[in-house]
């Protein structure tokens, strides 16, 4: 298996329930560790929390190319190019068709897939140079199989499964791997603001789900896992 400490990491939706968690896991583990967010603040009380420099921090809309650009021309200016980049970025809307508006699709869309793009174009240039590297994203269950009132959701989710896939075939004569984490029911911030009736106190923890990100931060170099699926035992809403 491959050690964390001394690995370039950047973490993107870093003040997220996941990406926060992830970031402590990862700092504690000796990695060089950068963050990325939308929120400033939060930003830099994460960093404090667990020792990170304040020039260690992008807070960074990832639907506008020209931020992520800028945040990856200063990282990479320092470090040449990121062993790992981690995207737990995401954006859920969940409403049946009939109250989906527009502006809702496309918010599912410029989040979950075109920030994603922009990840990409940003950062996997450095690393097909070197031909080494791992990109971590997390399309979730409903990147796979769909359930009602998530058609901007998981249009947005399929749409970043198919593009990994093509990317991936894009990378074949390389060591860059593709790793997607299909998370179930998580238990963060995320169902806050949906109005459907669950079982939170059965989803999964922000705390374990950063737990396999971490894990799969080691995959051995002769190996890659291209995907790993993780949920609850019972999540049905009531």
């Amino acid at each position: 298996m491959e050690k964390i400490s001394g690995k370039h990491i950047l973490v993107v939706g870093a003040t997220g329930g996941i990406g926060s968690e992830s970031a402590r896991l990862l700092k504690s583990s000796g990695a060089n560790l950068f963050l990325m967010g939308r929120n400033r603040a939060k930003l830099l009380a994460l960093a404090e929390g667990i020792g990170l420099a304040e020039q260690q921090c992008f807070a960074v809309d990832i639907t506008r190319p020209n931020e992520v650009e800028s945040a990856a021309h200063v990282i990479h200016r320092e470090i040449g190019q990121l062993d790992i980049l981690i995207n737990s970025v995401g954006v859920g809307i969940i409403k049946p068709i009939d109250t989906l508006t527009y502006d809702d699709f496309m918010q599912s869309l410029n989040v979950n897939l075109i920030g994603a793009f922009n990840l990409l174009k940003a950062f996997l240039p450095p690393m097909k140079v070197q031909k080494k590297g791992l990109i971590i994203n997390l399309p979730g269950v409903l990147g796979k199989t769909p359930m009602a009132g998530a058609a901007a959701y998981s249009a947005s989710k399929y749409g970043l499964q198919g593009m990994l896939k093509s990317v991936r075939e894009d990378l074949k004569r390389t060591d860059i791997r593709i790793t997607n984490i299909f998370l179930g029911g998580t238990d963060t911030a995320f169902w806050d603001t949906i109005d459907m009736r669950v079982q939170r106190d059965k989803f999964v923890s922000a705390e374990e789900a950063a737990k396999a990100i971490w894990f799969l931060c080691q995959q051995p170099e002769s190996g890659v896992v291209s995907e790993l699926v993780l949920q609850p035992f019972n999540h049905q809403a009531i």
